[in-house]
């Protein structure tokens, strides 16, 4: 049930990211908080894991980001959604959201310029800032998405 409210959460944010290429403050900060609030009320994460486990994968998310924030590939709501992400779950789930949301970024790039082609005007209106060529910095909120929902079939 929990992993349910984070891909919840986790689609919330991708939308805003999709529609906008910004993710609001109150979804990332106001998450993070409530993790680290959960974590310290009752020693786990909010998917059980032990806070300890917890702290290192905030700290593992944080050395994922942190050097593409630098370099200007991640925004700073990509980091503070990573970051709430770690506090909520564990290593194995930040490092699998990681790879799951490598290989979706890819495939999406090899994808996109057929598939866009084909798709109705309004959803490309909609989805303006994953168009093929717009950007060299993708919204990255929905290949999370689609990296944790990986993750969680791959580890549960």
């Amino acid at each position: 049930m929990q992993s349910f409210f984070l891909l919840i959460w986790l689609t919330l944010c991708a939308a805003q990211d999709v529609r906008e290429r910004h993710i609001a403050n109150g979804l990332t900060l106001g998450a993070g908080v409530l993790a680290l609030g959960y974590l310290w009320w009752a020693g786990a994460t909010w998917l059980g894991a032990d806070a300890v486990q917890g702290g290192w994968a905030c700290l593992l998310a944080l050395g994922f980001t942190l050097p593409a924030y630098a370099m200007r590939r991640l925004g700073a709501g990509d980091v503070k959604l990573m970051t709430a992400l770690g506090l909520a779950t564990d290593g194995m789930h930040v490092l699998g959201t990681f790879i799951g949301a490598g290989f979706a970024s890819i495939l999406w790039l090899l994808l996109a310029p057929k598939l866009w082609l084909h798709m109705s005007q309004g959803l490309r209106d909609r989805l303006r800032y994953l168009g093929p060529g717009t950007s060299n910095k993708q919204p990255f909120a929905p290949f999370v998405l689609v990296g944790f929902s990986l993750a969680l079939l791959w580890i549960q």
